[in-house]
């Protein structure tokens, strides 16, 4: 697996913001996946063409985001994210809903459902 990354320097959006977003897409769908060693700042930076600077800003911000971690001198990973338990719980929730609203309950007897649900699931 390698980091595919394109950078168009004729785009009007700036190279730091590029690389943030291609990484940040790829995480999250899963085509680099949790645990992924990143490229050095200054491997990345020579790879691309970019300033060192530049690559450093784009990984400040998606450590920032949650999307990476910097585990010290061992290197830059891809995080465990928090942001697909949460996507995925709100999936669930829009589904749950939609079929209640098509069972024909009222929202206080959805919650209610959820509200047994939970106290199953979490014992109490």
């Amino acid at each position: 697996m390698t980091l595919n990354i394109a950078i168009d320097s004729d785009a009007a959006v700036a190279p730091y913001e590029q690389l943030r977003s291609q990484i940040s897409e790829q995480a999250r769908s899963g085509v680099l996946p949790v645990g992924y060693r990143l490229p050095t700042v200054r491997g990345l930076a020579e790879d691309l063409g970019l300033a060192a600077n530049t690559v450093a800003k784009a990984y400040r911000a998606l450590e920032a985001d949650g999307v990476i971690e910097t585990r010290g001198r061992n290197g830059t990973f891809i995080a465990a994210a928090g942001d697909a338990a949460d996507r995925q719980a709100a999936a669930a929730a829009a589904a749950y809903a939609e079929q209640v609203r098509r069972l024909g309950l009222t929202r206080a007897d959805a919650l209610s459902a959820v509200q047994d649900a939970l106290r199953a699931a979490y014992g109490g």
